[in-house]
């Protein structure tokens, strides 16, 4: 996902001036550092002037920790005047590799399935013809998942291959660099990922645990799990397993500096929902195993093996190895879709776990850097949001539910796998693309959370893949429709959880008029605020970045921001991070699917934002911005296979 280089120096460029005409009547917003940015006009009265006073809830949240998070967030803010800090320049001598490894830990080898940019592959024709008649069409999946396969060798290398596995190679010049089918902030992946397994033939032939390689698509054999632990038989039902999550926050921070913390939670974000949908492409369903804490996530993934590290009381730089630990992040649990049996006790799974720190663990885990620079805020703030076991979680699967259909010929016919392994982070737009609005609609459909439910209310997060996640919605979009044909231009806000409709109307600006535009599906909760040209406008809100402008459509991802942590505790902080990352993966397949391209901007202007939409205090924040639109393919690189690729760490 591209970012704007300047962030790495102190001022940003010079403002633009905005000139917006906005339905029914504008005005211009004087902001302190006297850039001009448009915003609708509103009297001393209008809820723009709300009480922002912050909201606490003792009971449930630490008011030193819930200090702690919202000092972080507000300090790690891009505005006209100034970018979160970071680094000058980009030290190249210690760009951290992009692939962990844990020398010396056993290979297990996965299977090379066919892929549509591998023009070779190791698979026997037999085999590449049976997943190619077998694979589902993207768009089926969002309304029933294919029988679900058995846990086999086969099916889990197929799992990894299209959710985390390298994608393809790049090359221009001297420069080669290694893409992923799962995004991430400037090509970084912080995101490491780990399989929790009973015994698979011809894979191993006793429960284990595996770092997930994707240089080598293949598993390092970190521990084998003794019989007597029956972890999946206690537990889960037959067929099922684990998929753990870790960031290297050094990985993000060597680029970002201290606002990489919320990358590395936009990348989490965008492996969940990976996972998810390459799982519900073998009829497999994946909940998050809410309930663990990080004592026991870390047990789990034998994450014991990196050395504490202790966080400096300001930036450092120097031989820092022990910043190279990994955060443990989530577990999630695959298994069968529509699967009983289900047994998840958190108490009894801690005292299990604690038994994992005697496991005979193999490989140490190699040096990514020489050297190091430390931003302390960014190691504070994730041991504030340590989230601890919560026993009092019930574990619970949702039925199945179907996402809305208005527009199945938007489509092009894909399968998932390629669209999964074609998705690629636009670098550019062309300013000239436009798609249909009934194709706009469809895309909307699609990143509702509780799917097509005519008699409730968007809320709870039971369509693919948001199911995974085990909370209520959180994050809205605010829309800036520039070449959707048959929609006027303008600003448009999606509510993802209607239980917050009232508080969203109260919270911006008086004057937007909230109409349902034309055509729009009765069971999809879009609504116009303003019409006019936004293209300057949401430029300049994404750090004067034109890709924001020169699509089809971008947005803002709006958080239900404080009182989500004040009610449902500071370690929500990542997870609503977590939540964009879902909803920008699924932007980033429907975009392919529908014949465009799209990508996350991490860059913006947070406060602007805000203003425009007449947002004050804390309650609602923008988190991540998108864009999507007709791609400027840059002829200049080639593309070379993913497998097997060069023998380089880039």
């Amino acid at each position: 996902m591209p970012h704007l280089s300047t962030r790495y120096y102190s001022r940003p460029p010079n403002a633009t001036r905005f000139h917006l005409n906005l339905r029914p009547s504008t005005s211009v917003l004087r902001l302190p550092n006297r850039k001009l940015i448009p915003a609708m006009s509103f009297s001393s009265s209008s809820a723009s002037t709300m009480n922002t006073r912050r909201i606490k809830n003792p009971e449930t949240t630490d008011p030193r920790k819930l200090s702690h998070v919202l000092k972080y967030h507000d300090q790690t803010k891009h505005s006209f005047t100034k970018y979160a800090r970071g680094p000058h320049g980009l030290d190249w001598a210690n760009q951290p590799n992009p692939f962990r490894r844990y020398i010396s830990a056993p290979l297990l080898p996965l299977i090379h399935l066919p892929s549509p940019t591998d023009h070779q592959t190791q698979t026997p024709s037999s085999l590449s013809n049976y997943y190619h008649n077998n694979a589902p069409l993207y768009s089926s999946l969002f309304t029933s998942l294919p029988p679900p396969k058995p846990l086999t060798v086969s099916s889990i290398s197929q799992l990894f291959y299209d959710s985390l596995a390298l994608s393809a190679w790049k090359t221009t010049g001297y420069s080669t660099w290694s893409l992923r089918v799962n995004p991430s902030s400037g090509n970084l992946h912080p995101t490491e990922a780990y399989i929790i397994a009973p015994a698979i033939e011809s894979l191993c032939d006793s429960p284990f645990v595996a770092h997930y390689a994707p240089k080598e698509h293949a598993l390092e054999l970190r521990a084998k799990i003794p019989s007597r632990f029956d972890l999946f038989n206690n537990f889960f039902p037959k067929n099922s397993f684990l998929v753990g999550f870790s960031s290297i926050l050094w990985r993000e921070a060597w680029k970002y500096g201290e606002r990489a913390f919320r990358y590395c939670n936009h990348d989490v974000g965008h492996a969940i929902a990976a996972v998810a949908m390459a799982a519900a492409e073998l009829g497999w369903d994946v909940k998050i195993l809410e309930g663990l804490g990080y004592k026991e996530l870390k047990k789990l993934m034998g994450l014991d093996i990196f050395p504490e590290f202790v966080i400096p009381s300001k930036p450092i730089k120097g031989k820092i190895p022990e910043i190279e630990f990994e955060h443990p992040d989530c577990v999630l649990v695959v298994f069968p879709s529509g699967a009983t049996g289900f047994d998840v006790n958190y108490e009894k799974l801690r005292l299990l776990m604690e038994e994992f720190s005697a496991l005979d663990w193999k490989g140490k885990p190699n040096l990514l850097s020489k050297e190091h620079f430390c931003w302390d805020i960014i190691y504070s703030t994730a041991e504030v949001v340590k989230k601890p076991l919560t026993i009092g979680n019930a574990f619970s699967v949702d039925p199945f539910s179907s996402s809305g259909v208005c527009s199945e010929s938007s489509y092009k016919g894909f399968t998932v796998r390629e669209i999964v392994r074609k998705r690629r982070s636009a670098v550019d737009m062309d300013g000239v693309t436009a798609i249909d609005r009934e194709t706009f609609y469809q895309i909307m459909l699609h990143c509702l959370p509780s799917g097509s439910r005519s008699r409730e209310k968007q809320k709870r997060q039971l369509a693919l893949p948001y199911r995974v996640l085990s909370w209520d919605a959180e994050v809205h979009a605010a829309l800036f429709i520039h070449r959707v044909k048959g929609l006027p231009k303008g600003l448009y806000f999606l509510v993802r959880n209607e239980d917050h409709l009232g508080e969203l109307k109260n919270a911006v600006r008086s004057g937007f008029v909230w109409e349902k535009p034309e055509g729009c599906p009765r069971d999809l909760p879009l609504y116009e605020l303003a019409r006019g040209d936004c293209q300057q406008l949401a430029k300049g809100l994404s750090c004067h970045q034109d890709i924001a402008g020169d699509g089809c459509f971008s947005l803002g991802m709006v958080a239900h921001f404080e009182p989500t942590l004040s009610n449902k505790n500071v370690w929500m902080y990542p997870r609503l991070f977590w939540e964009t990352g879902v909803l920008g993966q699924v932007l980033y397949l429907e975009a392919h699917a529908v014949g465009i391209s799209a990508t996350g901007i991490g860059c913006f202007f947070d406060d602007p934002v805000h203003e425009v939409l007449g947002l004050t205090g804390s309650k609602f924040q923008s988190l991540y911005h998108f864009t999507l639109g007709g791609p400027v393919v840059d002829r200049r690189i080639m593309s070379l296979p993913a497998y097997p690729g060069p023998n380089i760490d880039a």
